[in-house]
């Protein structure tokens, strides 16, 4: 059984105030003419203004001298672009809180010409957890929730076994800790079992141990804040999300259906191989776990949110709350795993360790996405990648922009040095 730890709340160095919108200016790296999103394309070498759709701008007072080295970095995203596992994938990095590098590589669809651009929509997949615990931790700072309340105050359609949801809090919900076996119920909810049906079976399933006092992921179960939030506001999650998370932070080409994914002006279509397959609704009808899809330009302003830099949407208050570790997770021996070391879990969000610095990320899959996302909030630099394939190649990206970040002896993590640079093995991603 893993105890439930205790931490200090992580403080931020309070940011320059930005305004709930785009309020500055984004500058972004220009390494080739696929950078931006360009009405009118960067040129090479200058830097430029972020060309994309976007009203206003984003700016931040830190001013510490860059570390990455983005045109390593894009001539190895570029021939790890190249490899038969990938498809297309895209990139962005923000290194002092602000915007550096923003990038698309490959093809929306395999053996198509449509290139992945930093408008092109992903799925991201569990990263969506991250997006519901922002949501229920506004409401909370708003005082129309407290975290501490029993899930059963709300409602909810979610049982569990001994009638656990008295004893569940709000939070337990978003840390996993309800005591149920690991992502209990997600081969009938990929079946095409109503999820609602599927959270009042789960008091059925077997208890591992007593809510609050381990963790164990969850799908099925996380999603009861979808219908908390609803409960609280009167209005249907996904809209309440658009409305106080995604518009304000310009996040244009975000959406948590399936039918926004597929109606975007570019879409990147899911594979597995090189064999593109279709896109199921499974995981839209629980969106809180895993409904959202965007950019990579817009998951970079959900970064720098994120990061404390757009309070008048995500309050610091907020975001302290929501990344402060709260369990200790199971360790898996992969790759990331090896390098970070033990990793705890918050509120939607994982917390890490890396070099002596405290990270906050999440990982997501789903059949033919994954997703990652890994930020420094003192330094407020970070890295996001959203790729349409089942290869974990892409996941390397984030370690190797960290040694830079950091200084650290640099390792080929996309596999790319040696001959062949072959596809890399499922067991070398991180967890979800």
């Amino acid at each position: 059984m893993v105890k439930k730890i205790k931490t200090g709340i992580r403080q931020r160095p309070r940011a320059a105030a930005i305004g709930g919108g785009l309020a500055g200016l984004v500058s972004v790296l220009a390494l080739g003419p696929s950078l931006v999103a360009a009405r009118a394309p960067a040129q090479v070498p200058q830097p430029a203004v972020y060309a994309g759709a976007r009203s206003g701008v984003v700016s931040s007072s830190f001013h510490a001298p860059k570390k990455i080295d983005y045109e390593r970095l894009d001539q190895r995203l570029r021939i790890a672009a190249s490899k038969p596992d990938v498809v297309g994938m895209a990139v962005a990095v923000i290194e002092n809180g602000e915007i550096t590098f923003v990038q698309g590589y490959g093809t929306t669809t395999a053996g198509g010409s449509d290139p992945v651009t930093p408008n092109t929509v992903f799925r991201w997949a569990s990263l969506s957890k991250g997006v519901a615990a922002t949501m229920v931790g506004v409401l909370a700072n708003e005082g129309k929730l407290s975290l501490d309340e029993p899930v059963a105050k709300f409602n909810t359609s979610l049982r569990l076994p001994a009638g656990g949801e008295q004893l569940a809090t709000v939070a337990d919900i978003l840390s996993h800790r309800v005591g149920l076996p690991h992502n209990s119920n997600d081969n009938k909810l990929e079946a095409g079992a109503d999820p609602k049906a599927l959270r009042a079976s789960l008091a059925e399933v077997n208890a591992i141990c007593a809510p609050d006092t381990c963790h164990s992921y969850q799908n099925v179960a996380f999603d009861t804040t979808s219908e908390i939030v609803q409960r609280v506001t009167g209005v249907p999650y996904t809209e309440e999300v658009r409305r106080r998370l995604f518009a304000p932070l310009g996040m244009q080409n975000a959406s948590l259906t399936r039918a926004g994914l597929m109606s975007a002006r570019s879409w990147a279509r899911p594979h597995v191989g090189r064999r593109t397959v279709e896109v199921n609704d499974n995981y839209y009808r629980i969106p809180a776990a895993g409904g959202v899809n965007s950019s990579i330009m817009d998951m970079a302003l959900w970064m720098r949110a994120q990061m404390g830099l757009a309070p008048q949407v995500v309050p610091e208050r907020v975001l302290d709350t929501i990344h402060e570790a709260r369990v200790n997770t199971e360790r898996r021996n992969t790759m990331f795993a090896r390098v970070m070391g033990p990793s705890r879990y918050a509120l939607g969000w994982r917390d890490y360790t890396y070099a002596g610095h405290a990270l906050i990320g999440h990982q997501g899959a789903v059949m033919g996405y994954r997703s990652t996302i890994l930020f420094d909030p003192q330094t407020k630099s970070g890295v996001a990648v959203l790729w349409n394939s089942q290869s974990t190649r892409p996941s390397g990206v984030q370690l190797e922009v960290l040694e830079m970040l950091y200084d650290q002896p640099r390792n080929d993590w996309l596999k790319i040095d040696s001959p062949g640079g072959g596809p890399i093995q499922a067991e070398d991603i991180a967890a979800q």
